[in-house]
Order: C-alpha cells, then sequence, then structure tokens
C-alpha cells in the first residue's frame, strides 16, 4: 500500500500552511475553514440544467435542501439520490459538498437532493438522525412534485454522511419504508467504538487524526447519552443488518476508517445483501471533496455515478 503522491502532495501542503487544526478552533470557526478548504479543491463545477434550494418541515424547524437537475427532464420524472453529506457531523454543508453532489448528478443521470441537516454541538445526536429522517420522508411523499420517480429513490452519503445513510436505511426498515432502491455509501462511519485496526495504524499524519475524531465525536455525543453498540449511532454493532438495500461501500487505503469500511461490507454481504466494495488503495479520507488536486476523485465520482445510472437502468 503506498500513498498515491497527489495525496501526499495534499498532506504536505495541509502540514506547511499556517492554518490551525481544526479541533483547536470552535465549531462555527472550523466550519469556515472547512468551507474555504473545500472551494480550494473542488475544481470546476459541473454545469447542471437547474440547482434550486428549498426546503423540509423538520422536527425542529425547516430543513434545508438544494436540488440538482442534471439536465432537461422533458417533462418526465427521473431518478434521485438524496445525499447526506459528511463533516463529522459538525461541519460541512450544501456548499462544501455541492461540486460532489454535481459529478453525481452528471455521472449518475439522475436527480441529486443534498440535505442541509442540523449539526452538532449545537444540535447532537440523536438530531442529525432526525432531521435526515424527516427530510428523507418529505422528499419521498413530495416526489412527484420533485419531478422524482418514487420507485427510483436511492440515498448516500460521506463519512458522518454515509453513517446517517446507513441509519436512515436501518429506520426504514424498522418503520416499513421508505424504499430506497441503493446505498452509496461513500467511506462511511460505521463503528463508534473505533476498535478497528486502522484507526490505530493511521491515528496520526493522514487528514483525519485521531484528535480530529476525539472532538467529532465528543461533540456528536455530548447531548443524549448512547451506547456505543446502538446501531443508529454504530450501524456495525446492528445484531442484524439484513434486509437492507442493495449497497456500494466506497473505502480508502490511508483512512483511519478503513477497516470498519470494510467490515461493514463485508457484514453486508454476510446478512443476505447485495453489496460491492470499491477500494482506493493510496487515498486519503475525504477525498472525494478534491476533484480540483486528485484525479482519482473525479474517477471515484464517476464510478459511484456510473453504477447509479446502471442501477436506475436495472429496475425497469
Amino acid at each position: 500500500m503506498t500513498l498515491d503522491p497527489p495525496a501526499a502532495r495534499v498532506l504536505q501542503a495541509a502540514e506547511q500552511s499556517d492554518l490551525p487544526l481544526l479541533e483547536t478552533l470552535s465549531p462555527e470557526a472550523a466550519r469556515l475553514q472547512y468551507e474555504k478548504g473545500c472551494a480550494m479543491v473542488g475544481g470546476r463545477p459541473p454545469q447542471m440544467f437547474a440547482v434550486r434550494d428549498i426546503a423540509a418541515p423538520g422536527p425542529l424547524g425547516d430543513i434545508g435542501l438544494r436540488v440538482y437537475t442534471p439536465r432537461d427532464p422533458a417533462g418526465e420524472a427521473m431518478p434521485l439520490l438524496i445525499y447526506i453529506h459528511g463533516g463529522g457531523y459538525v461541519i460541512g454543508s450544501l456548499d462544501s459538498h455541492d461540486i460532489p453532489c454535481r459529478h453525481l448528478a452528471s455521472h449518475g443521470d439522475c436527480m441529486v437532493i443534498s440535505v442541509d441537516y442540523r449539526m452538532a454541538p449545537e444540535y447532537p445526536y440523536p438530531k442529525p438522525v432526525e432531521d435526515c429522517w424527516a427530510a428523507v420522508n418529505w422528499i419521498v411523499e413530495q416526489a412527484e412534485a420533485l419531478g422524482v420517480r418514487r420507485d427510483r429513490i436511492a440515498i448516500g452519503g460521506d463519512s458522518a454522511g454515509g453513517n446517517l445513510a446507513t441509519v436512515t436505511c436501518l429506520k426504514a426498515r424498522a418503520e416499513g419504508g421508505p424504499d430506497f432502491i441503493y446505498q452509496l455509501l461513500i467511506y462511511p462511519g460505521t463503528d463508534r467504538t473505533r476498535s478497528q485496526p486502522s484507526h490505530s495504524e493511521l491515528a496520526e499524519g493522514y487528514r483525519l487524526t485521531r484528535s480530529l475524531l476525539d472532538w467529532f465525536m465528543n461533540h456528536y455525543f455530548s447531548g443524549e447519552p448512547a451506547d456505543a453498540n446502538d446501531p443508529y449511532s454504530s450501524p456495525l454493532q446492528a445484531d442484524d443488518l439484513s434486509g437492507l438495500p442493495p449497497a456500494l461501500v466506497v473505502s480508502a487505503g490511508y483512512d483511519p476508517l478503513r477497516d470498519e469500511d470494510i467490515a461493514y461490507y463485508e457484514k453486508l454481504r454476510a446478512n443476505g445483501n447485495a453489496a460491492e466494495h470499491l477500494h482506493y488503495p493510496g487515498m486519503i479520507h475525504g477525498f472525494i471533496n478534491m476533484p480540483g488536486v486528485l484525479d482519482v476523485a473525479g474517477e471515484c465520482l464517476e464510478a459511484c455515478g456510473a453504477r447509479l445510472r446502471q442501477v436506475f437502468a436495472q429496475a425497469d
């Protein structure tokens, strides 16, 4: 396993910068720094036919949504990917993940609706879960008005957003719907215990450090107590993962979440689900936000979009 040279250059540039570590900042300041960083490495945004911001009602007020339409639908309903952004439940936004969502819409030939859920520490666990659940149910209920095919809805996300996507699928199974046709899980957080070997092996030097993970987790779980084995906080710990939508799990070789991602993929298959694994051995956590400096980021988003397109077409 060798770190890809462009990824090494990203890490070197971050180390040589005079920017403070995110975990030394207030959440507000960390969010601003993260947004600026994403803008610097995102590259050129793919053109869309339409991008609009709307809102869904939620338990704590309106939840912002951004709707991406890649081409003129010509009056026909389109397949949809509901996307939940990463950022450790503390940072990240519709803007930080705008470019990845555009790539997924373009390559997937589908609408994408990105969810601006409330984040910790202002809204700790389980409030982000509740926001995502409310937003997803509203989107499905409004499918016809949104120009979406109700029988062609996938859900996905990266990192913390990948966790929230897995949890939403577990809740949907428990509640008898909504029915998702697919899960797109890009280096999802699946194990709150952080006991997999990659957490020790890659604890320092690869962007998502042990101290940054501590900062994220301490903020996210600063509210109601949650058992580390609660599947809605730690999906890998679920006793039963059967009956879930087909999944694509993406992992990165230099990501401390690597082993829990692979373990989740393997457990999905062991529980009888259709699942595929796409691994990028030389990449670091968060790489899909960097298509402006990492060619592999664009390749990954293209591969994910192509898989979505295939899934939507096969459902006919």
